[in-house]
């Protein structure tokens, strides 16, 4: 374990991850980090405390002092609705030279969870923390967990770039389907998600199926990128259905490396498009996965659950008719 680390340390460089904030307390927490744990950690919530880390803990105010000159701020986003590749998109960009892949840091969700009052007096700081790199010719993409779409126009500053990455409902309720652990995560986020639903639309009964619930959940996400959309106009934001993607990654990859700014060369972006990232499960490096069986765990949930999962999209479609920020989820997802 080494000692706290001082303001020009934390200044510096990536090595302390701002990994996670007490609101109530105004502590935050520190851990080490070089750039093969960047590209290791499927996740930089709690999970990264499974393994024996390095932390620090530091009152806000003095994180807060240490990057407070000129810093640069230029983070780029990924914005997401869930199970929608985004974490493998995250790896696949962060096999580009140049770039550190930042995946879901505590901090972010614990500024999201705090109420608006709270988050002000720490939100401000958020993208200096979260754009410090190894390299000044380095730059890093940082993707949130999927209900910081929230906040996410308070995080990316005038002028910076977040890419909102979604999938058809239908494809959506079909691979939340075909998972047991996906499903009791549905049922477990079913309340927080009606109550942040309510704040855009109140056109969507209670759910009476998993499907249902799948489909209020890919309102809910979906409608809370259009949001954040919208609360954006100064900000350059690119959208991706990431079953389009799986078509033709490699000009997908090359697409969104563009928008964010990385130079690729053709035969490294298709080496890193088709290469051994592509048949793994990104969130469990261990675990074999590929658009195939993505497609074949959607097709095989839709063929069970047809009239469930049609219900459920009639259901979107009907409420759909009363909320305009709905009807365009839907028109961007289905056109």
């Amino acid at each position: 374990m080494s000692s706290a680390p001082r303001a020009e340390e934390i200044a510096r460089d990536a090595r302390w991850l701002a990994q996670a904030l007490d609101p109530s307390s105004g502590m935050v927490r520190l851990i080490a980090m070089d750039s093969e744990a960047y590209r290791a950690a499927s996740f930089l919530d709690d999970r990264i405390l499974q393994q024996p880390v390095d932390a620090q803990v530091l009152p806000w105010p003095e994180v807060e002092a240490a990057v407070a000159g000129d810093l640069r701020q230029d983070a780029r986003w990924i914005f997401h609705i869930g199970h929608v590749g985004s974490t493998l998109v995250s790896r696949l960009l962060g096999e580009l030279n140049g770039v550190l892949a930042v995946r879901e840091p505590r901090l972010l969700r614990d500024l999201a969870l705090s109420p608006a009052e709270v988050r002000r007096a720490y939100v401000e700081t958020a993208p200096k923390l979260m754009s410090r790199t190894f390299s000044s010719d380095d730059i890093v993409c940082v993707k949130a967990t999927s209900f910081v779409s929230e906040i996410a126009p308070e995080l990316v500053p005038a002028g910076e770039r977040a890419l909102m990455m979604y999938a058809t409902p239908r494809n959506y309720i079909g691979s939340i389907l075909a998972g047991e652990n996906s499903v009791q995560e549905l049922r477990m986020l079913a309340p927080s998600r009606a109550e942040r639903l309510s704040r855009r639309v109140s056109s969507l009964g209670a759910a009476h199926s998993d499907a249902e619930l799948a489909a209020i959940a890919w309102a809910c996400e979906m409608t809370a990128l259009e949001a954040a959309a919208d609360a954006m106009p100064d900000r350059r934001v690119e959208w991706a259905d990431f079953d389009r993607m799986l078509d033709d990654m490699p000009a997908a990859l090359a697409r969104i490396a563009g928008f964010l700014g990385v130079e690729a060369d053709e035969a490294q972006l298709d080496a890193i498009a088709t290469g051994p990232l592509m048949r793994r499960y990104s969130k469990a490096m261990e675990y074999d996965y590929s658009a195939g069986l993505r497609r074949d765990l959607i097709d095989g949930a839709a063929s069970t659950q047809r009239q469930s999962i049609d219900g459920a999209l009639a259901m979107l479609r009907s409420a759909a008719e009363k909320s305009p920020i709905l009807a365009r989820a839907l028109s961007r997802a289905e056109g």
